[in-house]
This record gives structure tokens, C-alpha cells and sequence, in this order.
């Protein structure tokens, strides 16, 4: 007779339990070949029992405390590469979906499918193969043209708005010219200055407006909409910002159409004392670019640093980046 050992699992549960959660558990259990052997109440307790135990498979939620699921899974596949990953969310999002494959996980079930798709997700992925929830069927994931286009995250730290209105505007203007697509979260003030500029130069802001190819937006409002206990919702966030990436990107008029997206808002929440909350925000427009193709460029007043005290802080915010520019 030939013996084999247990499978082990790794289950990570949110802070907040749902009936779902418990089910789920409950499924790998009665599983004999199968073996949960630890819990984790947020991301980061997660990245670290992925270090420690090394599972064969692990369950992630979207929306973990402290660090999101996507971030832990990424940094899970550094730390534990031999484990399978698959998520475990309320969110059938396709933008949402795209982010999670896209950190090397190869599951994907909603939590209100569990009972009929957790047990066959895991085995699939165990085997190798990639499963998503039956509403998104025949979309490709992973290895996908879209997944490997390559994007720009950019940012800038500038000394004054002359500065920053400068490189928007180039920005900006070098997408619409082009028939691509472009939004703009930021302040009244700068998006009222960027519109000035943009038609000075030629470009037919008007026209743009109208069929869509530019949306501007405000950066407080908008972060109104993702902050959830003072962090960026990475549901929120794929579902907002994704959406309108999607809308821009189906108005433009190039062949292969890409979307330009300044942001302000990390720079708001920077000045807020919020830099854990900036990072992530930058964090998910990595995950961004991975399922559109979008041209991401960020701005910081050099102001809102301080010395020693937040090198840190802008280091990691720098790491974040393709490309750093200053003036």
C-alpha cells in the first residue's frame, strides 16, 4: 500500500468573521488527505506563518488588515514560492480578479460559491492549473498580452506648481494628442491650472471631455470612496479607479489604446501624516498596470518630507516607482 502524507493548509481568515469563512474551513477538514495547520487575523501575519511553515496551499481574502491580500500573496511568492496560493473573496470584479492572478496565485472563488468551488479550486491548483469562479470562465488570466503590456508608474517630486504644471501638462497633452486617454485625480486648483495649460497648447479639452478620453477628477473625492479605517479598499480601489480606466481606454481612438493617469491623492494623504496609506495606494497602481495599459505618473510636494525622519517613507515610496524625477 503506498502511503502518502497529509497535505497542508494554511487558512487565513479576516478579522471579521463571516459564515463563509467558518464553511470553508470546515470543507478542507473533512478532507482526511488534507490538514489546516494555522490561521493568520491579517496580511502580515500571513506573510510571516507563510515564512515559518511553508504550506502547500494557502487562502487569502482580498481585504486583510494591515496588508492586503494581493500584497501578502506577492510577497508570500518571494518568501514561500512552493506554495500554492488561492483567493477566497465576496468580489467577482474581472479588475479585481486580474490583480490577484496577477501576484502568481492560481485560484480564484467567491466566498458565497465556496461549498461547490473551494474543494475542485484547490485540487486544480495543487495540480498545477489555474481556477477561476464560473462567471469568468474563458477569460485568461494569466500569461495574458494584456498582463505583460508594459506600463509606466512614475513619480515626481516638485519644489513649486510651476514644476509640477509643467510635467503634467506634457504628460497629459502627449496622451490626448495621440487619441489615447487620460485622467486626472487631483486638487481644484491644479486640475483648473491643467486645463488652462492643455488649451493654450491646442489640445481640444472640450472635445475630450465630451467623447470621454479625459476625465478629471478630484483627489479627496475620490479617496473619499476607497479610505476604509484610514486604508486604501483594494475592492474599492480596482472598482473605482478600474472602472474609469475602463471607460477612458473603450472612448479613445488609437488602435491600440493606452490611458494616462496622474494622481494626487497619495500626496494628500502623505500631507495627512498617512504614509502607510500613500504606499498602498501606490501598491495597488502596481497592481493596476497589470491588468490595463496605463501610464501612471504620481507627484509629491519635496515638502511633504522631512528630513532623516521620513527618508524611510520616501524610499519605500521611490521602490514603488519605474521612474523618479525631481525639480
Amino acid at each position: 500500500m503506498e502511503l502518502t502524507c497529509p497535505r497542508q493548509f494554511a487558512f487565513l481568515r479576516l478579522m471579521t468573521m463571516k459564515a463563509g469563512d467558518t464553511k470553508s474551513v470546515s470543507l478542507l477538514q473533512a478532507r482526511p488527505e488534507w490538514r489546516v495547520i494555522a490561521e493568520a487575523l491579517d496580511g502580515s501575519e500571513a506573510v510571516q506563518k507563510a515564512q515559518e511553515l511553508k504550506p502547500d496551499l494557502m487562502l487569502l481574502d482580498i481585504s486583510l488588515p494591515k496588508l492586503t491580500g494581493i500584497e501578502a500573496a506577492r510577497q508570500i511568492r518571494q518568501l514561500s514560492p512552493s506554495s500554492k496560493i488561492v483567493f477566497l473573496s465576496q468580489n467577482s470584479d474581472l479588475d479585481v480578479v486580474r490583480a490577484a492572478l496577477g501576484t502568481g496565485a492560481r485560484g480564484y472563488v467567491r466566498k458565497t460559491d465556496a461549498q461547490r468551488e473551494l474543494p475542485p479550486a484547490a485540487d486544480a491548483v495543487l495540480r498545477g492549473k489555474e481556477f477561476v469562479i464560473s462567471s469568468l470562465k474563458g477569460y485568461k488570466f494569466t500569461n495574458s498580452s494584456v498582463e505583460q503590456a508594459p506600463h509606466r508608474h512614475e513619480v515626481l517630486f516638485y519644489s513649486d506648481d510651476t514644476v509640477l504644471l509643467d510635467s503634467l501638462t506634457r504628460f497629459i497633452a502627449t496622451a490626448l494628442k495621440a487619441s489615447n486617454a487620460a485622467i486626472v485625480f487631483a486638487t481644484k486648483l491644479h486640475r483648473d491650472s491643467l486645463l488652462q495649460r492643455l488649451k493654450a497648447g491646442g489640445v481640444d479639452t472640450d472635445g475630450a471631455l465630451q467623447q470621454g478620453t479625459y476625465i478629471s477628477l478630484d483627489a479627496a473625492d475620490t479617496l473619499s470612496t476607497i479610505m476604509v479605517n484610514d486604508m486604501p479598499d483594494p475592492v474599492r480601489f480596482f472598482g473605482g479607479i478600474g472602472g474609469f480606466i475602463e471607460s477612458a481606454a473603450k472612448a479613445a481612438k488609437s488602435e491600440q489604446p493606452r490611458v494616462a493617469v496622474f494622481g494626487e491623492a497619495v500626496a494628500l494623504l502623505q500631507a495627512e501624516g498617512k504614509a502607510d496609506a500613500a504606499i498602498r495606494f501606490e501598491q495597488l497602481g502596481n497592481d493596476l498596470g497589470k491588468a490595463h495599459q496605463v501610464d501612471i505618473l504620481c507627484a509629491y510636494p519635496v515638502s511633504s518630507f522631512h528630513g532623516k525622519e521620513d527618508k524611510h517613507i520616501f524610499e519605500s515610496i521611490c521602490a514603488e516607482h519605474s521612474a523618479i524625477y525631481s525639480g
